[in-house]
C-alpha cells in the first residue's frame, strides 16, 4: 500500500528519487493581471528561492503560513496588493502563461475575497489568491474578524464556520497555488526518470495545490489540500480523473507537496489531454491534524470535496470540466477508488458522472484477505509491520481499540509507535524503529486478538470492507500483480467476486510476476491508455 518506499518492477532494493520544482515567478500588472513565469526543476533537488522544512517552512515575515519556504531575503514579499473589501472578485482571474486570458479576471461568486498575493520572482509561485486577505492557515480556518460571503457574516474563530451549513460549505475552494509546469517533453523525462512509460503524453501539464473546506471522520469542518492538474493543450473544457494516492507516513509525500510518485497518474492523464484531481487526504500535504489512515469513509470526502473544488479551479483557470469522472487508485487509493466510484454511482454529487473506474492493487478486502495474508506469509514482515501498526495506531483514534499501547505493542515498540506515525517520520525510520515482524511488534495476546478479531476491532476491519458491495454501471477493471507481497491479488479476486454477486463481472487484470509497486509502474500507462479509449477523442469534445 505505500507511495514511499519505492520497489522498481523485479527489484527487490527501495529507491526514491526526489526532485524539487523552481517556483513560478510574477509580475502583477495593474493589480490584474500576470505573466508567470515557467518553473524548471532543480538539479539539487531544493526549490529556486525556497527553503523547506521537513516540506512545510515558513515564510520569512508571514506569520503561520506553513508550507510555502522562505523567501530569501524577503519579509513581505514585493508586489502583495491587499484588497480588502474589494467585494466578489476571485482574487486569481486568469493568468497569461497558465493557459488563460491576460487581463481577464473573474467574479469569485464567493462574496469578498479580499486580497491578491503576488510573488516578487523570488522563488514564490506565482498568483496566489487567498480569503480573507489573510490566506488559509495549515490547521485553522481564517483569522479573527469579520469576512462576508455570499451575503453572510461570519466572526472569526479558528476552526469555526458560523452562517452557512455545513455541508453548503464543503468543497468550497479557498486557495489555489501553482506548483509545477512542465512542457510534454519535460512530463515524458519525469515519467521515464521512474520507469513508467510516456508514450499516452501528448501535453504539456500545470499543476496547482488546491485548499479546500471538508469534514473530518467526525463530520466537523476541518481543510484538506490536494492537487489539480491541467493539460497544456486539447479541448477547452475537460473531462477529469481523479487520482487517490497509496500509503503516506510523511506528510509531505502527498501529491500537492512533493514533486514524485505520488504525480505519475496526474501527469499521465493531464498529458494525456484530461484535468487530474488528487487529494492528499486528511492531514497529509497541508491538511491539519494526523492522518486517519485506511478510514474508507473520510477518504472519500476529501476525495469528493476535492472533486468539487477541482471544479471550481478549473473554471476559474479557464479550463471547465464536463462533469464526466474517470477514477483510479493505487494501493490504499485503490480502495478509495472503489469506495468513490461507489459514492458517485450512488449520487452523492449530481454534477459529476462516473465513467470509469480502474483502481490498481487495493486492498478491498481486510478481514478475508489482508489480514489473514499478515499470517499466512503473503505479506512480507516489513510491510506487514508498516501497514498495521500505521492502521492501529490511526484507528484507535476512531474506535477504542485499547487504552495503553502496551497491551498491543511489546516493549520497546509500545512506547515509540503513536509518535513514529505523527506525519513527519520517512517511512524507512519508522520501519527501522519498529519490530523485524507482526509477531514480534504485537503483545502474545493481541498477536492471537489479530488473528481472530471480533467486538470493535472486527467492526473496525469490517468498516473498509464495504467497497466492492454494488453494481457499477460503467467499465470497471481491477488491476493487480501475483507477485505482490504488500496487496496480495487475493483482494482484487476478492472484490471482484462481489462485484459478480450483485450482477455486474468484471475483469482482474493480472499483471504476472511484479511486485506490489511494479504492477503500479506497469497498470498506471494502462490505465491512463483505456481512459483515452473509452472517451471520446479530445478534439471532439465540447469546446
Amino acid at each position: 500500500m505505500s507511495d514511499e518506499t519505492r520497489k522498481s518492477p523485479g527489484k527487490g532494493a527501495g529507491w526514491r528519487t526526489r526532485r524539487g520544482l523552481a517556483a513560478a515567478a510574477a509580475l502583477l500588472l495593474a493589480g490584474l493581471a500576470v505573466a508567470p513565469a515557467a518553473e524548471a526543476a532543480t538539479a539539487d533537488g531544493q526549490r529556486s528561492g525556497r527553503t523547506e522544512r521537513a516540506g512545510f517552512g515558513e515564510r520569512a515575515g508571514f506569520e503561520g503560513r506553513a508550507g510555502f519556504g522562505e523567501r530569501a531575503g524577503f519579509g513581505e514579499s514585493a508586489g502583495r496588493v491587499e484588497r480588502a473589501g474589494f467585494e466578489g472578485r476571485a482574487g486569481f482571474g486568469e493568468r497569461a502563461g497558465f493557459g488563460e486570458s491576460a487581463g481577464r479576471v473573474e467574479r469569485a461568486g464567493f462574496g469578498a475575497r479580499a486580497g491578491f498575493e503576488w510573488a516578487d520572482g523570488r522563488g514564490e509561485s506565482a498568483g496566489r489568491w487567498e480569503s480573507a486577505g489573510r490566506g488559509v492557515q495549515a490547521g485553522q480556518e481564517e483569522r479573527a474578524g469579520r469576512v462576508r460571503r455570499a451575503g453572510q457574516e461570519e466572526r472569526g474563530g479558528l476552526g469555526q464556520w458560523s452562517g452557512l451549513g455545513e455541508l453548503s460549505r464543503r468543497g468550497e475552494l479557498l486557495s489555489v497555488v501553482p506548483v509545477a509546469r512542465h512542457d510534454a517533453q519535460g512530463v515524458r523525462r519525469f515519467l521515464d526518470e521512474r520507469g513508467i512509460a510516456a508514450d499516452p503524453v501528448r501535453y504539456g501539464v500545470r499543476a496547482y495545490r488546491l485548499t479546500y473546506r471538508t469534514v473530518d471522520p467526525y463530520g466537523k469542518p476541518t481543510t484538506a489540500t490536494g492537487l489539480l492538474t491541467l493539460p497544456t493543450g486539447g479541448a477547452r473544457r475537460l473531462d477529469l480523473v481523479s487520482d487517490t494516492h497509496g500509503t503516506m507516513v510523511k506528510r509531505s509525500y502527498a501529491p500537492s507537496a512533493s514533486e514524485d510518485f505520488g504525480r505519475v497518474p496526474s501527469y499521465l492523464n493531464a498529458g494525456a489531454g484530461r484535468a487530474v484531481a488528487a487529494p492528499d487526504y486528511l492531514g497529509l500535504g497541508e491538511g491539519p491534524g494526523p492522518h486517519p489512515y485506511m478510514d474508507t469513509r473520510s477518504s472519500v470526502t476529501a476525495s469528493l470535496d476535492m472533486l468539487r473544488a477541482a471544479r471550481t479551479a478549473a473554471g476559474r483557470l479557464g479550463r471547465p470540466l464536463t462533469g464526466a469522472v474517470y477514477a483510479t487508485g493505487f494501493s490504499q487509493g485503490g480502495q478509495v477508488a472503489m469506495a468513490l466510484g461507489k459514492a458517485l454511482r450512488a449520487g452523492a454529487d449530481g454534477h459529476f458522472r462516473l465513467k470509469a473506474l480502474a483502481p490498481i492493487s487495493g486492498p478491498y478486502d481486510l478481514e478475508g484477505q489482508e489480514m489473514p495474508a499478515l499470517y499466512d506469509g503473503r505479506v512480507n514482515d516489513t510491510s506487514g509491520v508498516l501497514y498495521l501498526s500505521y492502521w492501529l495506531t490511526a484507528q484507535n483514534r476512531l474506535h477504542p481499540l485499547y487504552r495503553d499501547p502496551a497491551d498491543v505493542f511489546r516493549a520497546p515498540y509500545a512506547d515509540r509507535v503513536a509518535a513514529l506515525f505523527d506525519g513527519t517520520h520517512e517511512e524507512e525510520d519508522v520501519v527501522r524503529r519498529l519490530a523485524p515482524s507482526v509477531k514480534q511488534l504485537l503483545t502474545p495476546a493481541f498477536y492471537e486478538r489479530m488473528r481472530h478479531p471480533d467486538g470493535t476491532l472486527l467492526a473496525a476491519i469490517r468498516a473498509a470492507d464495504h467497497t466492492c458491495d454494488w453494481k457499477p454501471d460503467v467499465p470497471v477493471r481491477l488491476y493487480a500483480g501475483a507477485a505482490d507481497t504488500d496487496v496480495p491479488i487475493g483482494n482484487a479476486d476478492s472484490c471482484a467476486a462481489r462485484l459478480a454477486g450483485h450482477g455486474e463481472p468484471v475483469p482482474v487484470v493480472n499483471q504476472g510476476d511484479v511486485d506490489h509497486f511494479g504492477s503500479f509502474a506497469v497498470s498506471a500507462p494502462q490505465v491512463t491508455r483505456w481512459f483515452d479509449a473509452l472517451s471520446s477523442p479530445p478534439g471532439a469534445r465540447g469546446r
